[in-house]
């Protein structure tokens, strides 16, 4: 009987273990040599929803210009610096982000509640940073 409440305890503290964690998932995979590195300057399209119900919160898309940053030096939220690492020219992934890598407890009200995950749909449009640009 222990071994079962033990078996049970862990598998749920595993699942919300992966539930906290940033889920990256390539939709688009393009070779490239050259990837995405932290001190990269990037630009990327992106569309935002709340896992929770599908609402969209925001879309470079919509104002037809992508964003521009530069990677690792916390100007985003953790979820990006993370998950836009290592990418190509082109390719495009959709990011699963947790409240803890995003806007935290307190969220951006009003569009983005308390403890939201947020959904990214991302293509990385151009780079600048180490020889060349790309």
């Amino acid at each position: 009987m222990q071994f079962k409440i033990a078996s049970v305890v862990s598998f749920l503290f595993l699942g919300l273990a992966a539930a906290d964690e940033l889920k990256i998932e390539k939709t688009l995979e393009i070779p490239c040599e050259r990837k995405t590195q932290n001190g990269y300057t990037i630009r990327v399209h992106y569309r935002g929803t709340l896992e929770s119900d599908g609402t969209k919160f925001d879309a470079s898309y919509d104002r037809g210009q992508p964003f521009e940053f530069t990677l690792g030096q916390g100007r985003v939220i953790k979820g990006w610096d993370q998950g836009l690492l290592d990418m190509c020219v082109g390719e495009k992934r959709k990011l699963t982000i947790p409240y803890q890598y995003a806007y935290g407890e307190r969220g951006m009200p009003p569009m983005i509640p308390p403890k939201a995950t947020l959904i990214f749909e991302t293509e990385l449009i151009s780079m600048k940073g180490g020889h060349e640009d790309l």
